[in-house]
């Protein structure tokens, strides 16, 4: 065998070592990067996902049984990924911008981000199987639970009591999905409207709320 010869058996065998340590997440954003602007991540086949991440489809199995069990992790790491950005969008708050507006378009910019976290979220919603919708819905429940513990929180500091705040904070989040799929197809200038619109909802649910609050 000659030098050349060894040389590239040896450049094969780390290339196929290279890729059998491909991670569930490297599988994950495979499966991302072949999402069209319609397509479902349930559209996906196992082989698709597997050639695009660089490794044979037998080697997928090493990470999930099937493109169903992909989906509905991807679904959890969406709903956490978007928790993380709207917390760190509050966080940078300033004296001029309300945490309403600040969340609504944290939310809003997602449906532009290379990840397209969103979009799985929107399209599994209610495109999916049954198992990815009772995913999604889990997401939008820990979505509602720290909304709702945010305004427990606002109303120690102001006094203004919140009524029923975790049915509040399932109408505010229910209506920015809904309104996050309406934008989705909408242009920039659309879209900036769509935002005001939905800040005024809230506004309107919050006013509500707390009006109905002082009468229990």
């Amino acid at each position: 065998m000659g030098i050349r010869t060894r040389r590239k058996n040896k450049q094969e065998a780390e290339t196929s070592s290279r890729r059998t340590q491909v991670t569930a997440q490297d599988l994950m954003d495979a499966a991302v990067r072949l999402l069209g602007t319609h397509r479902s991540v349930s559209t996906l086949s196992l082989r698709e996902i597997a050639r695009e991440a660089g490794i044979a489809p037998n080697s997928f199995y090493r990470h999930f049984r099937d493109v169903d069990e992909l989906t509905v992790a991807l679904i959890d790491q969406a709903g956490r990924a978007l928790r993380g950005i709207i917390r760190e969008a509050r966080q940078r708050l300033s004296m001029e911008r309300s945490a309403i507006r600040t969340s609504v378009e944290a939310f809003m910019d997602q449906l532009d981000a290379d990840e397209k976290y969103l979009q799985v979220l929107l399209r599994e919603m209610s495109t999916g199987s049954d198992a990815f919708r009772q995913a999604v819905e889990r997401e939008l429940t820990y979505f509602e639970d720290e909304l709702r513990d945010e305004l427990e929180r606002m109303e120690k500091l102001t006094g203004h009591a919140t009524f029923e705040p975790a049915l509040t904070a399932k109408a505010i989040t229910r209506l920015v999905v809904a309104m996050g799929a309406s934008a989705a197809s909408q242009s920039v200038d659309q879209r900036a409207e769509l935002i005001d619109q939905t800040v005024i909802m809230i506004r309107m649910i919050m006013v509500g709320s707390q009006a109905m609050a002082k009468k229990a």
